[in-house]
């Protein structure tokens, strides 16, 4: 008795692919964007903390103009 499961058309052949990808080809395909991958990382790695200094040489002190106060300070009474 035939399960109703099965179908009894069904071809096993047609259900592989008749083509397939050798693993070297496939490892010589990824092997450049993850050597890619991994200069980029340096780079980036090596580009933030630059990123940083430059940030702090912008905020720091004597870089900033002079600002002129004048000298008689007049407070106003509200009171």
């Amino acid at each position: 008795m035939q399960s109703f499961r099965e179908n009894p058309s069904e071809d096993l052949t047609l259900k592989t692919p008749s083509w397939k990808i050798s693993s070297d080809i496939l490892l010589s395909l990824a092997t450049g964007p993850v050597l890619l991958g991994l200069l980029g990382n340096k780079a980036i790695n090596e580009l933030l903390p630059e990123i940083g200094l430059y940030s702090e040489e912008i905020f720091r002190g004597d870089r900033l103009p002079m600002l002129n106060f004048p000298k008689n300070h007049q407070i106003p009474n509200f009171i």
